[in-house]
């Protein structure tokens, strides 16, 4: 627990020891992660500089939004699986999107 100090002598205190905060005046924050966003809406953001590092603290409602990864399968992937399942180009792409890209793994349900 901090003890009752004056803000003006606590931003004083700070600028001598080199940390510079500000608030910044945001309405949402994205992290983008591989599988899902997390999206903190009405945030209350603070940029803090200390010895050449810049933090960020984030604080607000938080929301995970999670998102589907589409995967590209390549024109040579699809026609591999193609032959080797004896299926349609079309039918191959679509068991490769469904398996993420997995070769084997397309090939194998398609014969399954």
């Amino acid at each position: 627990m901090l003890p009752n100090i004056n803000p003006r002598q606590m931003k004083q205190a700070m600028k001598k020891m080199g940390i510079h905060m500000d608030e910044i005046n945001a309405e949402s924050v994205v992290i983008k992660c591989a599988d899902k966003d997390i999206v903190i809406e009405n945030p209350q953001v603070v940029k803090t500089v200390m010895q050449g590092q810049t933090m960020f603290q984030i604080s607000g409602n938080i929301k995970e939004q999670v998102g589907e990864v589409k995967v590209e399968v390549s024109d040579e992937d699809i026609m591999m699986v193609a032959e080797q399942a004896n299926v349609s180009e079309d039918t191959a792409r679509t068991a490769l999107e469904e398996s993420n890209g997995d070769i084997a793994g397309a090939i194998m349900k398609l014969k399954g």
